[in-house]
């Protein structure tokens, strides 16, 4: 990943600006490979035990909920077309810098809890390697998110073109999902009655509700895209189209995935897997090597999870940095490696946080704790970017009327409030169903308050440095 931290940006233009290189194609690239990230790899077989072989409505209606709340960042991109995304639109509705530091905070908390949620699910993919067995899980989510810490000690360099290629590794394994089960229907064997079937107990829009829930987790990370509104060429034209576009493509892609796992797998084996789309390849289902085909899914599997977790671990020392600067935590984590130029005190606290929410789980479990570690964090991760996304929509409603551009974007105003209203609802039932949830959103909360009083009681006060402000991108699930 790029290393933003130097005091001088080497992407700087002499007016101070930076350089707007990126086109419009490419920022459709950027966006789809930020939302079509690794969530999917982890999360399906949690969205099929909620909703049953219909959970493709569940990725539908997420889709929807969330494009229509890119809709809203679109609009204040073109609005504001700065780096520095939903903290920027919130400051300058409501000039509150305790609700601006709550919204950083909780999107660095999002970060921490998502970066747990896929280095669990990498550690389900890893033991594939080994039949089902390996190393402790513990210890390889651990292991991994060290490595990954270090590599961004090392210094990472990232470009949109090294996004897209990413964004090409992640989807083939979609790819090959979906050729298996045209292969499948292409043969009889399909049962399409499976794809309209809630068989779970109770209320079936409850559990199609529930299933949305956890199925937003792979709809986020859109809203990086607003932190790369500096460096677009033409950005009034560029983000609606490319943000957008490219949320829709990748909400199809979920689509189809969810409706191909339904038609080659049982319901209930998908339920109950860790690894729910590599089950659909274990099928056997195409005249190749199984065994083969197993490890080339779980390494592009790995592959996904490793890129979307990277995005996040950078994510977080860059946000601690920013808010170092601006003398809101303490200034220590402004730091950086003199020849890395890597935010290391950032680094090593991100990591150690991320550590913290495995460990913790693990000992969760093994007390006889009733925790699926992947589920909670994913939940925790909802629960704090579906509260910005809502406050992001009131703010674009809030907006109207000042700073008015008539390049800008304009987004319908009834689909806004239709947004608004789905974000809350999906919000209010994934507290409602696992209100546990809100305790560790609490704990991670106050990560960023202890930080926030240990600088006001012990930090040495200074002005905020001007042109300081870092870009901070949330990444994609």
């Amino acid at each position: 990943m790029a290393d933003r931290t130097a005091t001088v940006h080497p992407d700087i233009d002499d007016d101070g600006g930076l350089k707007r290189s990126i086109t419009g194609v490419q920022l459709f690239f950027y966006t789809l490979g930020d939302v079509l990230g690794s969530g999917i790899y982890v999360l399906i077989g949690l969205v099929a035990a909620a909703v049953g072989g219909a959970f493709w409505i569940a990725f539908a209606a997420g889709v929807t909920v969330a494009a229509i709340t890119g809709a809203a960042y679109a609009e204040l991109v073109t609005k504001y077309p700065q780096a520095a995304g939903s903290s920027l639109y919130v400051q300058k509705a409501f000039g509150n810098k305790a609700l601006t530091f709550l919204v950083t905070v909780s999107f660095l908390s999002a970060s921490f809890a998502a970066s747990g949620s896929l280095a669990a699910g990498f550690a389900s993919y890893f033991s594939e390697l080994f039949n089902g067995g390996g190393p402790p899980a513990l210890l390889v989510s651990l292991v991994f998110v060290a490595v990954l810490v270090l590599i961004n000690y090392i210094g990472i360099t990232e470009s949109v073109v090294m996004n897209m290629l990413m964004t090409f590794i992640e989807l083939s394994g979609l790819i090959i999902v979906m050729g298996i089960a045209i292969y499948y229907v292409a043969q009889g064997n399909a049962d399409f009655g499976t794809l309209t079937d809630i068989s779970v107990s109770g209320n079936p829009a409850l559990a199609v509700l529930a299933g949305v829930a956890l199925s937003f987790f792979a709809m986020t990370g859109f809203e990086n895209t607003a932190n790369v509104a500096e460096e677009t060429i033409d950005p009034y034209r560029a983000f609606p189209r490319s943000l957008i576009g490219g949320m829709i493509v990748a909400g199809i892609v979920y689509v189809l995935v969810s409706m191909a796992a339904a038609l080659t797998v049982p319901v209930d084996q998908l339920a109950e897997s860790d690894v729910a789309l590599l089950e659909v390849v274990k099928q056997g289902i195409l005249p190749f090597s199984t065994d083969l085909m197993e490890t080339i899914f779980t390494i592009i599997a790995l592959v996904a999870i490793t890129n979307t977790t990277l995005v996040t671990l950078v994510t977080q020392p860059r946000i601690l940095y920013g808010m170092a600067r601006e003398d809101v935590v303490p200034g220590v984590f402004a730091k950086v490696h003199a020849t890395r130029r890597s935010p290391w005190v950032g680094l090593l606290f991100s990591g150690l946080v991320v550590g913290g929410l495995l460990v913790t789980g693990t000992l969760v479990t093994e007390a006889g704790g009733n925790l699926d570690l992947v589920n909670r964090l994913a939940l925790v991760t909802v629960v704090f970017l579906l509260a910005i996304y809502a406050l992001v929509i009131v703010t674009c409603l809030k907006l109207r009327g000042r700073d008015e551009d008539e390049r800008a974007f304009r987004a319908s105003t009834p689909l806004l409030v239709v947004g608004l209203i789905g974000n809350l609802a999906i919000l209010y039932y994934a507290i409602y169903d696992d209100p546990s949830s809100l305790w560790w959103c609490a704990g991670l909360l106050a990560v960023g308050v202890v930080l926030y009083l240990a600088e006001q009681l012990l930090g040495s006060k200074s002005e905020p440095r001007p042109g300081t402000a870092s870009r901070t991108p949330e990444g994609d699930h």
